[in-house]
């Protein structure tokens, strides 16, 4: 879910090297596998100055074709970075896996626990709790952004706090504002209906698998009413029916051709690369429920790695509270360690962007305020399959019957 439209790429710089986990003139050359920017280039160059005798070199991929080589190397043994980022809905994927992964317990992180938010901890531990296969990066406490020009052409309110008071109470009200924002002007209020579910999933004490790692799609209540409000959006004509990541995505922001959207903390860097056109444009309100998390991810150590001591070196001071304040001031990847909570240089940090939002007091609050959910071994996947369901519906051709057995169908393979 983070800016993966980047193409896939591989990402040279200053202090990076065309080499792979090798070693030149004494020197070890790190691979890190990413999907989309995380911000680290100016971190790599500073650690290399404390550090000469270590290089780097970034892989840039696609967020689906990210994790899906990731698996695959996994597998057969080789091409996998000696660091890569997983986000959480693959998370669980890989701690069921934890031998293919180098055991950071092993390698000092024992006496780190106290540093990350007690859920993020523990989403990186195998299940019987002996090894821990990543560090956290960031977390993605949800808001909700919106455009203020589009909201006040539809007689709406426009500052943060209004906004936020007309869908406190449920997400049943922030639709009924969207059928009212659809009919009096004609315009989508949201880009696509898969962020809208998964935020509204995100948010329920279960989601799409139990403790015991069954899937609980069709029996979990949450699900099926999550599910029904998105259709009712859907058929409200509230969906610009975009796809995420694509170049229409992107234009969108800028155009301004729906009025809000899901806003993990990451999102906002994103969304202002992206309309730069719009700045002061956009602002940023309480998501309905008050709470939810949406992405952000761990840092790993595959096995086949030869350098794990050195790369966990590093992924222990990039994921430091110190490194972690940088990359949020930089791309707005929220930090995962509570220690900065309380700080005003992360408390007191706004953007200007948009209008000026206290992101930092708000994105605090949201990742104060999650109640953390259980990721089953295959929620990513399991969260996509559902999201083609609701395209089907978006695009026409499925009715919401059709479109839901199909997913039934689909999740049997699971």
């Amino acid at each position: 879910m983070r800016a993966a439209a980047l193409a896939a790429a591989l990402v040279t710089a200053a202090g990076l090297t065309a080499c792979s986990g090798g070693e030149d003139d004494g020197k070890i050359t790190l691979s890190v596998g990413l999907f989309g920017d995380f911000g680290f280039g100016p971190l790599y160059e500073e650690y290399t100055k404390l550090h000469p005798d270590i290089e780097f070199e970034e892989r840039i991929s696609e967020f689906a074709d990210h994790h899906t080589n990731l698996t695959t190397h996994l597998a057969t043994g080789s091409g996998a970075a000696d660091i890569e980022a997983v986000e959480v809905g693959y998370i669980s994927q890989y701690t069921a896996q934890p031998d293919r992964f180098h055991d950071l317990l092993d390698l000092g992180a024992d006496e780190l626990e106290g540093q990350w938010l007690d859920w993020k901890w523990q989403q990186a531990l195998s299940a019987d709790g002996e090894s821990l296969i990543g560090l956290g990066t960031d977390v993605g406490g949800m808001a909700m952004c919106y455009r203020r020009d589009l909201f006040e052409a539809a007689g709406l309110p426009v500052e943060r706090d209004e906004v936020s008071a007309l869908w406190a109470e449920s997400w049943a009200d922030y639709v009924a504002v969207g059928e009212q924002y659809t009919a009096d002007t004609g315009g989508y209020f949201f880009e696509s209906s898969g962020n809208m579910f998964r935020a509204m999933v995100e948010q329920a004490e279960e989601g799409v698998y139990d403790r015991e790692d069954n899937l609980i799609v069709e029996s979990n209540p949450a699900i099926g009413e999550a599910w029904d409000l998105t259709v009712q959006a859907i058929e409200a004509g509230m969906s610009n029916r975009l796809t995420a990541w694509t170049p229409e995505w992107n234009a969108g922001f800028n155009e301004g051709t729906f009025a809000t959207i899901i806003c993990p903390a990451w999102m906002t860097s994103y969304i202002e690369t992206n309309a730069p056109d719009a700045a002061g444009l956009w602002d940023i309100a309480t998501v309905p429920g008050g709470a939810g998390n949406m992405g952000g991810s761990h840092l790993v150590l595959p096995a086949q790695g030869e350098h794990a001591e050195e790369a966990y070196a590093f992924i222990e001071w990039l994921t430091a509270p110190e490194q972690q304040l940088k990359v949020f001031e930089a791309t707005g990847n929220f930090p995962s360690t509570p220690e900065l909570y309380e700080d005003p240089a992360l408390t007191g940090l706004t953007k200007p962007y948009f209008n000026e939002a206290p992101v930092g007091e708000i994105f605090t609050a949201a990742a104060q305020a999650v109640r953390p959910q259980y990721q089953g071994p295959l929620q990513g996947d399991v969260l996509a399959t559902i999201g083609q369901g609701l395209g089907r519906i978006e695009d026409g051709s499925q009715s919401p019957e059709e479109a839901w057995s199909q997913v039934l169908s689909d999740l049997e393979s699971f």
